[in-house]
């Protein structure tokens, strides 16, 4: 009787140790690993502004767009997909050959933009209509394209610098393979930018030189470098470079903080994956490009002004100087000068940019 006993409960006690062990399985198995990223700075953002977003949606992100405003060049993120490495010349003729035509296409708008910046003041006020017909009556139609020689040829080094030192910076931050999340992909496009900017000055102070020309000042790009070397110097060709640096992280921070935000935003609300992802990047990287530039304003004024005051007043500025002069004489709001055709230049370069770098791509085949 007592063997019986023995055997019916062998079979129960096996039972219950098997349950015993998959039970312990199941407790100790650690939990599985959340899928790759595409965006991965996106979660960041989001987590300390809003919350989280879902994990397994982060990987139908839109990647941020070329957007060439004329001001700042944008690195793709496309661009640190380690499938897409090998093919980053393409991705800077892409970018090249948008900025080109976007900047073209956009000039007559930064020339008012220049020109109202240098001579609009409370006792001159000067509107943009006002400005474009003054351009006009001086130099006729074709004169609302000047300085774009100058503002498309440094299109190419700007790219190629920006790009190189951002994709140094990338593989020292975050590894060969690694994707830089937020505060890794703003660190990296500062000291990009930062690089790009010191080495393209001279560039911008005749760009600034030139979209200001009186008609027959200068005989050309070389005939400008020439006088300013002669009459200023050297150190000319390095006026506005502080403010120009220190304009770099406000602009930064705002630029990719927003975009980042509108995103997971956009991903937040649930919305088909499918929708026109390219119309939802466009208008997330033209309002954070907005945003950035409203941002980083005043120290692009003063830039201005100190590259071309030597125009207009014959005196050696400083950064200091120029600040409190704009003060002065026409208050905080001076320091918004031109700031309208600036904002009306953002949506049609984003537009003109999108297309022409989206077309070269499939032209290349990336």
């Amino acid at each position: 009787m007592g063997s019986s006993r023995e055997e019916a409960q062998k079979p129960c006690s096996g039972v219950q140790t098997l349950l015993k062990r998959v039970k312990a399985l199941v407790i100790k198995a650690p939990p599985p690993p959340p899928p790759a990223s595409r965006n991965p700075g996106c979660t960041h953002v989001y987590g300390y502004v809003f919350g989280h977003v879902p994990e397994n949606n982060l990987e139908h992100l839109p990647s941020q767009q070329v957007l060439d405003t004329g001001e700042q060049l944008m690195v793709p993120v496309e661009v640190l997909e380690v499938g897409n490495e090998g093919a980053l010349w393409k991705f800077l003729l892409s970018g090249a050959m948008a900025g080109a035509v976007s900047r073209t296409g956009t000039a007559p708008l930064d020339r008012a933009k220049v020109y109202m910046q240098v001579y609009s003041s409370k006792t001159n006020f000067m509107n943009l209509l006002g400005g474009l017909r003054s351009m006009v009556q001086e130099g006729g139609v074709h004169s609302l394209w000047r300085g774009n020689g100058i503002n498309v040829l440094k299109i190419a080094p700007e790219y190629a610098i920006k790009f190189s030192v951002f994709e140094q910076c990338k593989h020292y931050l975050c590894g060969v393979h690694g994707s830089p999340p937020f505060r890794e992909r703003l660190l990296a496009g500062s000291l990009a930018a930062a690089a790009s900017q010191t080495l393209i000055n001279p560039m911008e102070v005749l760009k600034t030189r030139l979209t200001l020309r009186r008609t027959g000042q200068y005989k050309g790009l070389l005939d400008c470098a020439r006088q300013i070397l002669e009459q200023e110097g050297t150190r000319a060709l390095y006026r506005g470079y502080l403010p120009n640096m220190l304009g770099i992280v406000p602009y930064a921070c705002t630029d990719l903080a927003v975009y980042e935000m509108l995103q997971c935003l956009w991903l937040k609300s649930g919305r088909d994956m499918e929708d026109p992802r390219g119309l939802v990047s466009l208008s997330s990287v033209t309002l954070s490009t907005t945003c950035g530039q409203m941002a980083s304003y005043p120290l692009t004024l003063v830039r201005t002004r100190m590259q071309a005051q030597d125009t207009v007043e014959g005196s050696n500025p400083t950064m200091r100087g120029v600040f409190r002069g704009i003060l002065a004489q026409q208050g905080w709001l001076g320091l918004y000068r031109g700031m309208t055709p600036t904002l009306l230049k953002v949506l049609p370069a984003g537009g003109i940019s999108y297309v022409v770098y989206e077309g070269m791509k499939k032209t290349l085949g990336v």
